[in-house]
């Protein structure tokens, strides 16, 4: 099934790749979710990530073994982080290992698009004008 967590610290994407790999998986899809230097038409110089931290690490869990169920085979490693990240800090990173890329890029799309949905983790971005929390997408 692979792992899915919660980080407090920078994640370690090569920890992760190397965790993802096997023998009987040719492919290794990767998303890398970083913070940008804006928003709406704003700057943005961070984001303050929070979670419930227990509900949002089985939101994560759960998203993990889905990916398993939908496309055997496939094994999703996910890291979230939360507190305070910079410019180009990474957020979020998905690795999903699978025999064949369809699987292993399906996987890891679903994986993030569900995260963004579900997962109860919200950010304030810090810009200009101070800080602002950012609703979640409709």
């Amino acid at each position: 099934m692979g792992s899915a967590r919660l980080v407090d610290q920078p994640i370690d994407v090569a920890a992760l790749i190397a965790a993802a790999r096997r023998s009987d998986a040719g492919a290794l899809a990767i998303f890398i979710g970083a913070v940008r230097d804006h928003a709406d038409g704003k700057k943005v110089s961070a984001i303050d990530y929070s979670a419930y931290a227990p509900m949002a690490t089985k939101v994560l869990q759960n998203t993990a073994q889905e990916c398993s169920e939908l496309w055997p085979g496939v094994e999703l490693f996910c890291e979230h982080r939360i507190g305070h990240l910079k410019v180009g800090d990474d957020a979020v990173v998905i690795v999903a290992s699978s025999a064949h890329r369809a699987e292993a890029f399906a996987a890891c799309r679903h994986a993030i698009e569900r995260i963004k949905d579900d997962c109860p983790i919200w950010k304030k971005e810090w810009g200009e004008d101070g800080a602002s929390w950012v609703s979640p997408r409709p």
